[in-house]
């Protein structure tokens, strides 16, 4: 039967929705680095993350869609799921992020908290790369690879701008608790939107040890 299956032609539209939903990230890191620079273009930044959003929501419904309706998927129909499910986190984590600076009206923010926006553009345009690349994973593997290392560093120096920021909020906070609280959350919220770019990273390289 597999080598049946072999033969038959397979949906290639998954990973134009792949890709599709990676550059929403992108955009998503973009405008999150914006909110991060504070001023008066705070309000579109916030507004650009939520519009982006919800548009890899429906990116989401329709790989989910297609995995039902599709005969014969690229991949594990588990793994197609996976990582849809992985890139939708990263950027409803972005949102999470700019929720709660809108909630607490925070308007300024420290230079690792900047830092740790630059690290999510960075790790968007890897995980662009990495979705186009997986089309013909075979050929592409060496990159692929290189590409999830790449996001492990990333992830990395996360941890260490997150650990530099806490200290710093610490250190300035001490007699004003609740800039501490405040502090501390957006800090976690940023560290989390790199987690979850590494999660994307970790489901290309579950696919591509399954599949070659």
């Amino acid at each position: 039967m597999r080598w049946f299956q072999a033969l038959l032609p397979r949906e290639q539209s998954f990973f134009d929705h792949f890709t599709a939903h990676a550059r929403l990230l992108v955009l998503g890191a973009e405008a999150l680095r914006e909110l991060l620079d504070g001023g008066p273009g705070m309000t579109a930044a916030c507004a650009a993350i939520i519009r982006h959003e919800e548009a890899a929501d429906e990116v989401t419904r329709t790989v989910f869609l297609a995995v039902r309706r599709t005969f014969i998927t690229p991949f594990d129909r588990g793994d197609i799921r996976d990582l849809t499910t992985a890139l939708d986190d990263a950027i409803d984590q972005m949102q999470k992020t700019a929720k709660s600076i809108a909630l607490f009206e925070v308007a300024e923010f420290q230079p690792e908290m900047r830092e740790m926006g630059d690290l999510a553009i960075q790790a968007a345009y890897l995980t662009v790369e990495a979705t186009e690349l997986l089309r013909d994973m075979g050929r592409n593997a060496a990159r692929l690879n290189a590409i999830a290392e790449a996001v492990t560093r990333i992830e990395n120096r996360s941890d260490d701008v997150y650990d530099a920021g806490m200290k710093r909020l610490f250190g300035k906070s001490q007699d004003r608790p609740m800039d501490f609280i405040v502090g501390a959350d957006i800090l976690d919220h940023l560290e989390k939107v790199i987690d979850r770019f590494e999660d994307v990273s970790n489901s290309v390289s579950g696919i591509l040890i399954e599949h070659l």
